[in-house]
């Protein structure tokens, strides 16, 4: 899809390694004039930031090191894509909870909170920060990162569950508000994606292990890769998508019919 999103501008969130950098990537390799990516942690920021401008010396390419499932953080990163780019086409957040699966009984209710509250908000302020822009200009493309268990009972997720489905209906009703504004709110729902942090860390915990590779032997069509998501992410930021909004679309090698 060279050239697909010519021109446009994206900031992403959660985007100082795997799905987010692996996006980032994607949407300069479509042609994007400018990205910004986002992370807590202001080295690996910086870090990404830098491994892009080296591959992409032709294009504008920032680091918005905050927390952005803060108020202050989220505005913080929506104003450092501003200053950079001009503008923001596109907002793809990626940054909504990465905490491992474990039984319900088993979860310390002290846990609880840092687990559904942060995640949340990781997706819905960069949201609320972006836009005011986005309706100023008449237009915007909006993708978040949620995962199938927003759709699927599954062991070990019933609150990462719960959080996934805040995630997918909040972008559905964010797309029913914005579409008079011309801004389009799409959700992406992975099972399991390789090439990440996360994928890492699951495949070393005991419980969460045996889960998902019982899951990947039923991904008849492949196990998920970070850069066919970023893809993905691509062509729902193009004009290509120019009338889906509202969707929760799964990417997932076969796993489910989620």
């Amino acid at each position: 899809m060279t050239d697909a999103l010519s021109g446009k501008t994206v900031l992403l969130t959660g985007a100082s390694a795997g799905i987010g950098l692996a996006t980032a990537r994607a949407m300069l390799i479509a042609g994007a004039s400018g990205v910004v990516v986002n992370g807590r942690n202001g080295e690996r920021a910086e870090a990404a930031a830098e491994s892009l401008r080296a591959e992409f010396p032709d294009r504008t390419i920032g680091a918005a090191p905050c927390d952005i499932s803060t108020p202050d953080g989220a505005t913080q990163a929506v104003e450092t894509a501003l200053s950079a780019l001009g503008h923001v086409d596109v907002l793809f957040n990626s940054a909504g909870g990465n905490d491992l699966p474990k039984l319900f009984h088993k979860t310390p209710i002290e846990d609880i909170p840092a687990m559904t509250g942060p995640a949340c908000n990781a997706i819905v302020l960069p949201c609320r920060a972006v836009l005011p822009h986005m309706s100023e200009r008449g237009s915007g493309a909006i993708i978040n990162v949620a995962s199938d268990a927003a759709k699927i009972a599954t062991p070990g997720e019933a609150v990462i569950g719960g959080v996934m489905a805040f995630i997918v209906m909040f972008t559905r009703g964010l797309a029913i508000e914005a579409r008079r504004n011309g801004i389009r709110a799409n959700c992406i729902t992975p099972s399991i994606v390789r090439e990440t942090p996360l994928y890492d860390r699951l495949m070393a915990d005991d419980f969460a292990g045996k889960l998902f590779a019982k899951a990947e032997q039923m991904a008849h069509l492949g196990v998920v890769e970070a850069q066919e998501l970023a893809e993905l992410a691509v062509f729902l930021a193009s004009p290509a998508a120019a009338k889906i909004t509202g969707q929760a679309i799964s990417i997932n090698g076969g796993i489910s019919a989620a």
